[in-house]
């Protein structure tokens, strides 16, 4: 199997796919496939690509109002064009950019298989912002795109709503984003104050400003305790951030900038519960990651997690800051222990569920029906 991957970049600054996509290359390829990742040169490549080819290409009119934006690559489309020919399938992460439409094109015209994973950018809360540039992508080109792919990848049942709601109707396999299993850590001597955390992007759909109110509600009563939100920032969402901590009071409130590698492991493994309070998240890799690390997470109905619940480890509420209160309420007024607990069976949760390894072969199993026909695999969802 010759799997040809396309993604606009891999600045850990946009997000999960900076992981994901080349962990899912490095697990396709660990199964025997020959596997090419093709993306934009800009901050940020894996650091481990060994077992698959990588190759970055320089950006046309970087720097360039409106053109820069739209991350056109001459060389990545004069390399694609050829690399399709032998590809068995071409599978693009993401949408809205130049390189996200002219890999549907590309494989269309070498007459290939096209899947799309559109990565969470197609709920109602992702398509606000920057609503009316998205609009006119849309219309130009992008539905076209989609509309042409021989399936669409969604990482949960919520994400394939997201896609019919828009009016697509190719076939949708539902795979989750994997998650790789840290080694078991003890639990390092207990601090004060304990530490609640949340990482990920510092963006209004985050639901990052709920969070803070939440916590005003809380934070008089529970001394013991503070919350850390650790991220990169978007449009100056921090400082947005920091100036309403600072009118709601808060004490014991960090913002902080972003942590990759072991010291992110470290940040998830020095806490005792995370929290999620995003407005819209197709998988909400955080919450796996979070859980791998064996700490209990709180999570809104913004992401697909219900089963925080279904299996003890963890909270599933509304958006808003008052179910986010109560959640928190309760979370902190638990004993040490039963938290720990609330990890562990977290932790064998994301193990059996998502694995790479799993992932991987599903993926593959989508990659053949695709390629060579026959029934589709049980994740397809036809119509």
């Amino acid at each position: 199997m010759q799997a040809l991957h396309v993604i606009a970049g891999l600045d850990p600054a946009h997000g999960g796919p900076s992981y994901s996509v080349p962990r899912l290359c490095a697990e396709l390829a660990a199964l025997g496939a020959q596997v090419r990742l093709f993306h934009v040169e800009g901050a940020g490549e894996p650091a481990d690509a060994a077992s698959y080819e990588l190759r970055g290409f320089p950006q046309d009119w970087a720097g360039m109002p409106v053109l820069g934006a739209l991350r056109l690559s001459s060389g990545l489309s004069r390399t694609l064009a050829e690399a399709a020919r032998t590809a068995d399938v071409v599978h693009n992460h993401g949408i809205w950019l130049a390189p996200n439409m002219r890999s549907q094109q590309l494989a269309r015209r070498a007459g290939k298989p096209f899947i799309c994973s559109p990565r969470g950018m197609l709920s109602t809360e992702a398509l606000a912002f920057s609503g009316a540039r998205k609009r006119l992508v849309w219309a130009l080109g992008q539905r076209a795109a989609l509309e042409g792919a021989a399936c669409l990848h969604a990482t949960s049942e919520l994400e394939l709503g997201d896609i019919r709601s828009r009016g697509l109707t190719p076939p949708v396999a539902i795979i989750p984003n994997g998650i790789d299993i840290p080694p078991p850590a003890p639990r390092p001597a207990r601090e004060r104050p304990r530490t609640v955390l949340s990482l990920g992007r510092i963006h209004p759909k985050k639901g990052l400003d709920n969070l803070l109110h939440a916590w005003s509600r809380i934070e008089a009563a529970l001394p013991d305790w503070r919350l850390r939100i650790v991220g990169p920032a978007e449009d100056g969402h921090d400082r947005e951030l920091v100036a309403l901590a600072q009118g709601l009071g808060l004490g014991r409130v960090t913002i902080e900038g972003p942590v990759y590698g072991p010291g992110k492991l470290a940040l998830y493994q020095g806490a005792e519960l995370f929290v999620a309070p995003t407005r819209s998240e197709n998988f909400g890799l955080t919450i796996a990651e979070a859980l791998a690390a064996g700490i209990p997470a709180i999570c809104t109905k913004g992401a697909p997690w219900a089963e925080l619940e279904r299996e003890r480890c963890g909270w599933w509420v509304e958006q808003g800051p008052d179910a986010l209160a109560a959640a928190l309420g309760a979370a902190l007024d638990l004993p040490p222990d039963a938290l720990a607990a609330m990890g562990e069976r977290g932790r064998d949760l994301v193990t059996r569920r998502y694995g790479w390894r799993r992932v991987g072969e599903d993926m593959l199993q989508l990659y053949a029906w695709l390629a060579a026909g026959g029934e589709p695999p049980a994740c397809v969802h036809v119509g």
